[in-house]
């Protein structure tokens, strides 16, 4: 037997398919005429990117089908005769937004860089922090992490360290420091080799004051010579950073053919930057200007210790 592995859909996708499927069978299921409930596309899409976050359809049904069973209560009990959702009722009657984009707010201090990454129920974002602290040459890794995805980790520390005086970053900031490396999320084990190259620019940012772009994400193994090199899922992780409202995403150069099994709407509206080396990576995700020690920028060793 043959195992087919789909993809995710995008939110345009959801938004076709609650209008013409999820919300007319929900209305039925719950004693209701089409007549008697309406949900406006505004609320619809809403629903899918702040009540939701999943590769498929089965949340999004879950939560039409909670708006359903809300407007029957209140038509049953003669409050009104049928029910018009817009998007700002949607507190009202599924509560507070669950998911948010938080890229931008995760990414305004230097150390944290947004990899991509693939999980059973689809393509997800991925935060990777890295803090300093006074020590002396210690590598600490944390989120429960997998051998791949530590050794990927020793990696990119490794390429930073040899690569310290291009970037200007003081040869000797290891001698004297602890570097901690974690990826949040800490119940959810992970592994492979994918985030190296978010790794790499999370401990670039931290070394250099220099904040990554809050609207940037990335993907993509990266070697001791600074090479990087492809990995799979490609189209679920480019999904995930639209849904994340991701531009720009950066992706190793041989994997170019897969964005041929993007769909359009996506291709159109993103950015891709196809990188052979890390260099390329650092020139394209990390902001220009360093922010000064007194921000919070990682560069300075008093700051360091704060920030720990």
């Amino acid at each position: 037997m043959e195992i087919l592995q789909l993809s995710g859909y995008t939110d345009l996708e959801k938004l076709h398919i609650a209008q013409r499927y999820l919300l007319a069978r929900q209305i039925r299921e719950n004693g209701l005429k089409l007549s008697e409930m309406r949900i406006s596309d505004e609320a619809l899409m809403r629903i899918i990117r702040e009540y939701t976050r999943e590769a498929g359809v089965r949340s999004l049904e879950r939560q039409i089908g909670a708006l359903c069973r809300k407007a029957a209560t209140r038509i049953a009990a003669g409050e009104s005769v049928s029910a018009e959702v817009r998007a700002e009722d949607l507190p009202s009657y599924l509560g507070k937004p669950r998911f948010f984009h938080e890229v931008a707010e995760r990414t305004l201090r230097p150390g944290v860089a947004t990899g991509l990454a693939v999980t059973a129920i689809g393509g997800d974002i991925l935060f990777i922090e890295a803090t300093r602290m006074a020590g002396s040459k210690a590598f600490i890794v944390t989120g429960q992490l997998g051998d791949i995805m530590k050794e990927s980790a020793q990696a990119a520390l490794s390429y930073v360290r040899s690569t310290a005086d291009e970037m200007s970053i003081d040869r000797g900031f290891f001698e004297k420091s602890d570097i901690h490396l974690h990826v949040p999320a800490g119940a959810t084990p992970k592994d492979g080799p994918s985030a190296g190259v978010a790794m790499a620019t999370a401990l670039a940012s931290l070394l250099t004051g220099r904040p990554v772009r809050s609207d940037v994400a990335m993907t993509g193994e990266i070697t001791l010579r600074g090479q990087v090199l492809p990995v799979g899922g490609i189209k679920e992780k480019v999904l995930a950073a639209a849904r994340a409202g991701v531009a720009t995403v950066i992706l190793p150069h041989r994997n170019e053919a897969d964005l041929d099994d993007l769909p359009e709407e996506i291709r159109s509206k993103m950015t891709f930057i196809l990188a052979d080396d890390v260099s390329t990576v650092f020139q394209s995700a990390l902001s220009d200007h360093p922010l000064p020690p007194e921000t919070g920028s990682g560069a300075g060793e008093s700051s360091l210790a704060q920030n720990s």
